[in-house]
């Protein structure tokens, strides 16, 4: 029986368990959405919900603790900085798992694991993408247009020169 045995062992030793753990944390919040096995997301979710609410607490003792499990400065300061304010009115329940599908080599459940975000930061969020996107389609455009008329000038100078 496995009494007072919490959390999964996920095949690994405790220090690999760990950092495995460290590492799926440090890049949810770097990306703010991550796909994983369904039991990393589990165990991964209560260790992201618990240093959100590190961060909502916002002092130096909290910013230190935080710092302790997160592999990068940077992530530190954007959980601080950008997502512990998301969360403010809200206790608890900052994470979700999306269940997706079955991986092909192994059948093993795959899920996403993402941070919850308000309507208003999902429609930022998607105009923003929108506007890379036409940003992008631009560049794509320009581009095209001063490769065809390099191509027209390399052909007006071959037929003078012939």
């Amino acid at each position: 029986m496995r009494h007072n045995r919490k959390g999964r062992e996920l095949s690994r030793t405790a220090e690999h368990r760990r950092a495995l753990l460290r590492n799926l944390v440090t890049e949810l919040f770097r990306h703010e959405r991550i796909e994983t096995t369904q039991a990393k997301a589990k165990e991964a979710r209560v260790l992201a919900e618990r240093l959100i609410t590190f961060a909502k607490r916002g002092d130096l003792h909290a910013r230190r603790q935080v710092d302790r499990y997160v592999m990068s400065r940077e992530v530190t300061r954007k959980l601080f900085s950008t997502i512990a304010p998301w969360y403010v009115d809200r206790q608890g329940g900052y994470t979700r798992i999306i269940k997706v599908r079955h991986r092909l080599g192994d059948g093993a459940e795959m899920a996403f694991l993402e941070l919850v975000k308000s309507a208003e930061q999902m429609a930022a969020d998607r105009k923003a993408r929108e506007a890379a996107s036409e940003a992008k389609a631009k560049a794509k455009e320009e581009r095209r247009k001063a490769k065809a008329e390099k191509e027209e000038t390399e052909e007006a100078e071959a037929e003078a020169k012939s």
